[in-house]
């Protein structure tokens, strides 16, 4: 029992090094100029363990996304799940709750979140990407209670969710945490005033 504990760790510790390495070298070369034994070089580790752990550079890629997307999925979650334990049952104050975990999680992430908006990603990752963008549209019209089968209420809420995923990659140029409070104080206002059901 204890040699697999011993081999999940050491592999642990080997997609983590990977993953890091990928991160530098994505967001200082992009995505297509990212040489794979510049990757390997940087984790200490050889190039054989990327393909074994990861298939190649798609892979880290994708890992990358599919890492920044739980982490901000848990964040939300945490958030809401706070709201709701404090006795918040208001749609709209979840919603911003929720907002402000993700907006403060693109933050502490900063340079993996600015990677994975830019045009330079793998063939066939912005198709992931607009699909990820449908599910959490989806699940923000869920949380706010809309009428999906409404039209008006199904563009509401891909307004406010185009405001968040906006708001996401302007934290990315802020300079400290003071601007990045503001900026995040000012667009949960904006969804709260956006949020609210016309009539």
């Amino acid at each position: 029992m204890s040699g697999i504990m011993e081999t999940a760790e050491r592999d642990g510790s080997i997609r983590h090094a990977l993953l890091n390495a990928a991160l530098e070298v994505f967001t200082e070369r992009g995505y297509a100029e990212a040489g794979l034994t510049e990757i390997a070089a940087r984790s200490g580790l050889p190039v054989g363990s990327l393909f074994q752990h990861y298939g190649g550079k798609r892979g880290l890629y994708l890992a990358l996304w599919e890492e920044f997307r739980e982490e901000q999925e848990r964040r939300t979650a945490a958030a809401l799940a706070a709201g709701r334990d404090g006795g918040v049952d208001d749609p709209i104050a979840l919603f911003v709750a929720g907002a402000r975990a993700y907006l403060e999680g693109a933050w502490d992430n900063r340079r993996l979140a600015l990677l994975l908006v830019g045009d330079d990603g793998p063939a066939g990752f912005d198709a992931l990407r607009r699909q990820w963008d449908r599910a959490w549209v989806r699940r923000n019209a869920r949380l706010l209670e809309v009428d999906e089968t409404r039209r008006a209420g199904r563009v509401r809420v891909r307004v406010l969710t185009t405001v968040i995923g906006g708001a996401a990659r302007e934290l990315g140029d802020c300079v400290d945490e003071r601007e990045v409070r503001e900026i995040v104080d000012e667009v949960c206002g904006i969804l709260i005033h956006l949020s609210a059901p016309p009539g």
